[in-house]
């Protein structure tokens, strides 16, 4: 067999590999950066940067409404996030109170992070943040909360009333909170700017997913966001503003690798299909 012949063979082999090799090449590439980290360039965006420093340069003490407004499926791209604005609050010794839309999950996940991130930073419950859970019809809630905090949230996620939580006593609306950072999976974006932003002035900042943060970036042009962070690789961008390479990172680091890996499959089954399709027509090589 001469050497065009041995060369055909060869890329015949690759295009018709068993797709359990590629299912292999896949685990392995996820595996490996999880056990030895692999440092991957991480550029910040504007519209991050522009997050981090609406945060920074609020006063501290200031009070900041963060909201859990994603399903576990998007865990992800979304638990990270949350867990470097509580870093960064946290650090700014910042009142928060947490607030989810999503009735599926929403609370208990609110609750976790918060709680383990307090622990972090020694933050007291009811002194220091509040989670006060889930209402429903959110449109109403979201409305309701500019007369009213207490109006909609008589107790918070675990029944305590609000009046007996200090940090609340000087919390009555948006007029007492001083920045909104949204973690969303969904549209609900668009009622924090076109309610809360929109009729009550609070600037309102976001973190979503990769395939929602498109449609949000004309919004951060146009003022009526305070900063994007647009899924895992937004995440990890915080972390880094924030002094937290943290799991966003990691995942960016998988995430690199398979798509070095997913590229260079691309490239060598398509090479392997033109070269094997001109040999059955018989062109030269």
């Amino acid at each position: 067999m001469n050497d065009s012949n041995t060369k055909v063979g060869i890329w015949e082999k690759i295009s018709q590999l068993d797709r359990r090799w590629i299912y292999l090449s896949v685990a392995v590439s996820v595996i490996i950066p999880l056990i030895w980290p692999i440092s991957v360039p991480i550029g910040i965006t504007p519209e991050a940067r522009q997050l981090y420093d609406a945060i920074d340069e609020l006063p501290d003490s200031s009070t900041v409404m963060l909201t859990f407004d994603f399903y576990a499926s998007a865990l992800p791209e979304t638990e990270p996030a949350a867990r470097a604005a509580l870093h960064h609050l946290f650090q700014k010794n910042c009142k928060i109170l947490t607030v989810t839309t999503i009735p599926l999950g929403g609370p208990a996940i609110s609750e976790r992070v918060t709680r383990d991130m307090a622990k972090k930073y020694d933050k007291v419950y009811g002194i220091d943040y509040v989670n006060l859970g889930f209402k429903a019809n959110y449109v109403a809630v979201l409305s309701g909360m500019g007369s009213s905090i207490e109006g909609i949230y008589p107790s918070d996620n675990s029944g305590t009333r609000l009046a007996d939580l200090p940090m609340m006593k000087d919390i009555k609306d948006y007029g007492d909170i001083d920045f909104i950072f949204v973690v969303a999976d969904n549209a609900i974006v668009d009622y924090w700017v076109s309610i809360v932003n929109a009729q009550y002035g609070t600037p309102v900042g976001a973190s979503v997913t990769a395939v929602s943060a498109p449609k949000y970036y004309p919004l951060v042009s146009s003022g009526q966001l305070t900063g994007l962070l647009g899924g895992m690789k937004g995440a990890a961008e915080y972390e880094i503003l924030v002094g937290q390479r943290a799991e966003a990172v990691k995942g960016m680091s998988v995430q690199s690798l398979v798509h070095f890996l997913i590229i260079a499959m691309v490239l060598l089954g398509n090479i392997g299909y033109f070269i094997s399709r001109r040999k059955k027509t018989g062109a030269a090589f």
